[in-house]
């Protein structure tokens, strides 16, 4: 997908690309030229003294998702670290099959988690941070750190999980193939339908049911508006929705994720879990439609080092993007204090 227009609370910041070269992948596949677009907040020579920060990105979103946590005296604080976030492959910005001049479209290699992973491996290696202070991400980039702190576990002191999910849940694997249903006439993922059929189911499904809650959506007040915002998030699908191929390329990743798969570990989640070396902060609403909180719930019992918070409020998986002051307010107090080493308050 192209760059999105900048919202609110967005920060704009040189948007960079690392040529990460020929990737084998998981699949036995190869993902010719690949390349990681990021972005750098703060001072990157505070990279090589370990007071760098990885963030990971969510499933169809960009370097911004977390923006509301990055900044001067934030919970990700650039007056003390060095912050780069790398688009993960697959969203339109890093190699994808919307941009790929070899590969594009049906014939995009699949790609998994750990294969971003290993991206973002060669990136920090290009960018000298071989040993950072934290890895951090929401919903997708949740997952994507855990499988940092089990690929690499003495790569990090710290990880900050946001909604994440250490196996993907039977229920996000249902959610993610009625989506692609929505945008394909095959199971295959080779024959997209027309956009504007597509994002009147796709739109309200990944917009609405997906990261809300039944109370978020209450809240709205009459069949009306609901009808309304219905009929805005298909006119915004259409508009800025992202490309067909790359959202089929990043869900099938999400719904074959597993740590437990990690090489050395033969598929045992739990054992891949307590492997982590790292101190890891584990954050969940009580209400989200998209990755079951029990998740994340069953991923922190298996740490040896991690904390949970449950987020307050009933924003569902929107919790994570700085919609909810009260959730946003407690995710900023909780990283803030994690990161600075105050077990008394994260």
């Amino acid at each position: 997908m192209p760059h999105p227009p900048l919202a609110p609370g967005w920060v704009d910041r040189p948007h960079l690309h690392f040529a990460a070269g020929d990737m084998a992948l998981e699949s036995g596949e190869t993902l010719r030229d690949a390349f990681v677009s990021y972005v750098v907040h703060g001072d990157p020579s505070r990279l090589a003294g370990g007071a760098g920060i990885l963030v990971c990105t969510a499933i169809g979103s960009t370097h911004h998702r977390l923006d509301f946590l990055i900044g001067p005296a934030a919970a990700l604080d650039t007056d003390r670290h060095c912050v780069v976030v790398a688009d993960a492959l697959g969203n339109g910005l890093s190699s994808s099959p919307s941009n790929s001049a070899s590969q594009p479209g049906a014939a995009f290699p699949r790609i998994a988690i750990r294969d971003m992973v290993e991206s973002q491996r060669r990136l920090l290696d290009y960018l000298g941070g071989s040993r950072l202070q934290a890895v951090v991400g929401a919903s997708m980039g949740g997952m994507q750190a855990l499988q940092w702190a089990v690929s690499e576990p003495r790569r990090m002191a710290r990880v900050v999980a946001i909604t994440p999910m250490a196996r993907t849940a039977r229920w996000s694997q249902l959610m993610n193939e009625m989506s692609r249903r929505a945008l394909f006439a095959d199971d295959e993922c080779t024959l997209p339908r027309p956009r504007a059929e597509a994002m009147r189911l796709w739109a309200p499904l990944t917009q609405l049911v997906m990261p809300r809650s039944p109370e978020a959506i209450e809240a709205i007040g009459s069949q009306d508006a609901l009808s309304e915002e219905v009929a805005r998030a298909e006119r915004e699908g259409v508009a800025q929705g992202p490309d067909a191929f790359d959202w089929c390329c990043q869900s099938r990743s999400y719904d074959a994720h597993d740590v437990g798969t990690t090489p050395g570990f033969d598929g045992d989640t739990e054992r891949a879990l307590a492997s982590i070396e790292a101190e890891v902060l584990i954050a969940a609403p009580t209400s989200d439609l998209y990755n079951p909180p029990f998740m994340a719930r069953e991923a922190a019992r298996s740490i040896r080092r991690a904390r949970f918070i449950e987020l307050p409020g009933h924003d569902g998986h929107r919790s994570a993007s700085g919609v909810s002051p009260i959730s946003t307010l407690a995710l900023r107090d909780a990283i803030t204090a994690f990161l600075r080493g105050d077990t008394r308050n994260a």
